[in-house]
This record gives C-alpha cells, structure tokens and sequence, in this order.
C-alpha cells in the first residue's frame, strides 16, 4: 500500500490556476466562457472544477494546437523569418 495521499477530487480556482500555471482571474474568465467546466458549491457559491475536466481542457488546448500548427498559423518563435 502506498502512503501517499489520495488526491482530491477537485480543485479550488486557485489550485487550478498553481496546476495550470496562469493567475485565478484566466481560471474565472475560463469557467465564464464555458471553457473550462465548473461547478458552484456551498451556500457562497464556491467554484470547484474537476481533475478530469483540468484535464480535459488541457487535452483539447493541445489539439487546438496541433491544428493552428497543421494549417500554418503558429510558428516556433526561434526560427527566423523565410524572406
């Protein structure tokens, strides 16, 4: 049996922000947009968003990605410009 901790289920705005590496404002405009699912607990409404669905967005931020790069719209910022 492992002694490490079980992690929690979900996550605070903040703690997605930490895992995701952006400030909790981005987390916030995410769940607005509907981009990043979220659900409202507790008599304040305390936003929690799910692991699965952190890795959710995540997953479909890189196929966003690899598709911008498939049609030619992102480049590596290292390589010079072809003149």
């Amino acid at each position: 049996m492992s002694d490490e901790p079980t992690p929690r289920r979900f996550l605070t705005v903040e703690q997605a922000a930490e895992e995701l590496n952006v400030k909790s404002s981005l987390i916030r405009a995410l769940i607005k947009t509907g981009e990043l699912r979220a659900i409202q607990i507790g008599g304040r409404g305390m936003w929690r968003i799910g692991r699965q669905d952190v890795e959710d967005y995540v997953s479909e931020a890189y196929r966003r990605t690899a598709e911008r790069i498939a049609a030619g719209e992102l480049m590596d910022e290292r390589e010079p410009d072809a003149e």
